[in-house]
């Protein structure tokens, strides 16, 4: 059992809390079992599995209180996995496009979105929050691994492509048919030079008098479900 807070495996995890060791290492972790069985059931291979002291888990034992001291979850845990950092060579349709989307739980959430709706690929452009950091990966509840992103320049996805954008777009309608689904950041939106590369840009209609725009992963999900729902329409009526 290891129970010294100083033993290599824990000092890794450590340091897989920072995207620098992340890329450096091409490591990341997990924590709780339901991610681990999700990486089991898409084929990953944990590099190694720590689990508590007395859980009854399948995994190298650690001492309890040192396992909880390695959780970022308020609750604790009672496993956490170390993997290897897998990419999709490319982005393929239906695809989401990403830029600027610095925040994780975001990036996380449209990965999600993205597997459970369109079962499509993320594409994750320049100033995007990396994927595989703790908060992103817990977001995704697993599509990390089944559905794991690409790292892309706008030109290198499938065309058509929709910009979804605050104001003056025209209506989800614009959606049916597109092949990568394109979002920016909150604030600033997609900047021109990306806008230039869609075929078409869309908006959400929104209730007068209410919220001025929605949070960027509601927004996808919106978008994801109209892109899902014309393509199983058309696929009956074929």
């Amino acid at each position: 059992m290891i129970s010294s807070p100083q033993n290599e495996k824990l000092k890794l995890v450590r340091k897989l809390r920072e995207r620098k060791h992340r890329e450096r290492e091409g490591l990341f972790a997990t924590e709780g079992e339901d991610l681990i069985e999700a990486g089991l059931a898409a084929g990953a291979q944990p590099r190694f599995l720590l689990v508590a002291a007395g859980s009854g888990l399948a995994g190298e034992e650690v001492a309890p209180e040192l396992l909880a001291e390695l959780s970022s979850l308020g609750s604790g845990t009672r496993a956490i996995a170390v993997w290897p950092l897998r990419w999709r060579e490319r982005a393929d349709a239906p695809c989401v496009y990403l830029h600027g989307v610095g925040d994780p739980g975001n990036v996380g959430a449209i990965l999600r979105t993205a597997h459970a709706l369109l079962d499509g690929s993320l594409a994750l452009g320049p100033g995007c929050a990396d994927p595989f950091s703790p908060k992103a990966v817990r977001a995704s509840m697993g599509s990390i691994f089944a559905r794991p992103p690409a790292r892309s320049e706008l030109g290198e996805t499938p065309a058509p492509r929709v910009a979804l954008v605050a104001h003056g777009g025209a209506g989800l309608a614009a959606l049916e048919g597109a092949k990568t689904l394109c979002l920016g950041a909150e604030r600033e939106g997609l900047p021109a030079q990306v806008l230039a590369g869609c075929e078409a840009a869309a908006t959400i209609p929104l209730r007068p008098g209410g919220a001025e725009s929605l949070n960027v992963a509601a927004a996808a999900a919106i978008a994801a479900q109209r892109i899902s729902s014309a393509a199983m329409t058309e696929a009956s009526d074929a």
